[in-house]
C-alpha cells in the first residue's frame, strides 16, 4: 500500500484528469453502463487507481454480475480503500474511495453470493460486489 496521501487542489487534478475522470473521480458521477473499457476485460492482471496508481482490485476476483460495471469480489487490500457513507440520490449506498488520493470509485452492495475461490466458483450468501467504474481504474499485468 503507498502510505503517502495524495492532496492536490480540484485546479491540479482538472489539468491531470478528462473531463470525464473529474466528474466520476473527483464529482462523485457514475459512467454509463456497458461503455467502460474493463466491464467486459476478462485478462489476469492488477487494477489500478486511474488518478495515483493505488493497487486496488485483481482479476482473480473479478466476475460478471451482468450491471455493465467492472465488479470484484473484494478489494486486493482493504487498507488501499475507504468507505464511505452515500445518501446521495435518495438512496443509502457505501462509496468505495480511493485510501490514497481519495478518487471516488464506485459502491460496494451485500447483494451478491459470495464467490468461494475464482469467480463463478461455489457461491453462498453474505458476499459483496464492489461495483467500480471503468474510467477510475487502469489495468495492467502483475
Amino acid at each position: 500500500m503507498n502510505e503517502q496521501k495524495i492532496t492536490k487542489t480540484e485546479d491540479e487534478w482538472k489539468k491531470e484528469l478528462t473531463p470525464e475522470e473529474y466528474h466520476v473521480m473527483r464529482e462523485k458521477g457514475t459512467e454509463a453502463p456497458f461503455v467502460g473499457k474493463y466491464w467486459d476485460n476478462h485478462e489476469p492482471g492488477m487494477y489500478r487507481c486511474r488518478a495515483c496508481g493505488n493497487e486496488l482490485f485483481s482479476s482473480d476476483t473479478k466476475f460478471d454480475s451482468g450491471t455493465g460495471w467492472p465488479s470484484f469480489a473484494e478489494p486486493v487490500n482493504l487498507e488501499n480503500i475507504e468507505l464511505r457513507d452515500d445518501t446521495s440520490g435518495g438512496m443509502r449506498r457505501t462509496e468505495v474511495v480511493c485510501k490514497t488520493c481519495g478518487a471516488h470509485l464506485g459502491h460496494v452492495f451485500d447483494d451478491l453470493p459470495r464467490v468461494a475461490g475464482k469467480a463463478g466458483g461455489p457461491q453462498e450468501k453474505g458476499g459483496k460486489r464492489y461495483c467500480i467504474n471503468s474510467i477510475s481504474l487502469d489495468f495492467g499485468n502483475r
